[in-house]
């Protein structure tokens, strides 16, 4: 063989070989995915995951060793996870990283179940997982009336009679939209809620959640809902006046606003007390600011 024929070979083989590594990463990378991640932090807690089949979509639930106890559900919902990746492709995976609904679940000793939106951790096949459910449609009548469907499954199932909605981030916003369909609703509670879905694309400068329902546009709740709604004063993504003028139409929220308390920290810290209030019936005496 020639001397250039020589190099052109060691070359090649060389970039096979970086190309073999590159294919081995990916598939570790693929092994360890944010549906993977989350399943291990679940399992770490002692959940239990179970497949649920709506109408259309498939839903991912985790529920905590009481569920199947008492007459009261406490139903989480968490964050939009990651529709997109650094805002410019479309995530193949939307599985929350950040799992901060689900640790905050871990605190709760209630009978609790942690809902999964459609298409999130690795459910549902490809056909009807379109991207758009987890980006502009994320909050659309389709993924509300499926998350409604689960719930009713769910409260049939273990008998339950009353039920508290618990959302975080964007699980606040379909905990809003999902309160007025069940009549059985003591408490709605959300965590750094996003809550007016418009004002908070334009403040951010994302595209428009064409599709989306919008929880601002809500009709008043039943005064008789206990509305929680806990805001950080350090949160950028979800500003405490973006809250406070979401929820004028609702009169009846309470809202609560934590010193120093950004979008994902530290809401674990003060969970076991807002839990205890929650079953107890109390205002919140001694809370930093109220409404």
């Amino acid at each position: 063989m020639e001397p250039g024929c020589k190099q052109i070979s060691s070359r090649i083989s060389v970039a096979l070989f970086f190309y073999s590594i590159l294919c081995v990463l990916l598939l570790l990378s693929a092994c360890t995915g944010p549906n993977v991640r989350f399943d291990r932090l679940a399992e770490g807690y002692g959940f239990f995951r179970q497949t649920v089949q709506a109408s259309v979509f498939s839903h991912v639930l985790f529920t905590n060793r009481h569920f199947g106890a008492g007459r009261r559900l406490h139903v989480y919902l968490g964050g939009d996870g990651v529709p997109w990746i650094r805002g410019r492709w479309l995530s193949a995976d939307p599985t929350p990283g950040d799992a901060v609904g689900l640790r905050l679940m871990a605190l709760d000793r209630m009978p609790s179940v942690y809902l999964g939106r459609p298409c999130y951790h690795g459910s549902g096949p490809a056909g009807t997982c379109d991207p758009v459910i987890w980006t502009q449609a994320r909050y659309s009548s389709g993924v509300v009336q499926s998350l409604q469907q689960v719930v009713r499954l769910v409260l049939a199932e273990g008998g339950y009679t009353e039920l508290v909605l618990i959302g975080y981030s964007g699980g606040g916003a379909l905990a809003m939209l999902l309160a007025p369909h069940f009549p059985e609703t003591q408490a709605l509670v959300t965590i750094a809620g996003n809550l007016d879905i418009d004002a908070w694309t334009t403040h951010h400068g994302y595209l428009p959640l064409n599709g989306s329902l919008n929880p601002k546009a809500l009709p008043r709740l039943a005064t008789s809902l206990r509305q929680i709604h806990l805001i950080g004063e350090a949160d950028i993504n979800i500003p405490p006046w973006m809250s406070r003028s979401a929820l004028r139409g609702q009169p009846a929220a309470r809202i609560i606003e934590w010193p120093r308390f950004d979008h994902g920290c530290c809401w674990e810290r003060v969970w076991p007390e807002i839990l205890a209030c929650l079953d107890s019936g109390c205002v919140w005496p001694g809370l930093p600011s109220q409404r």
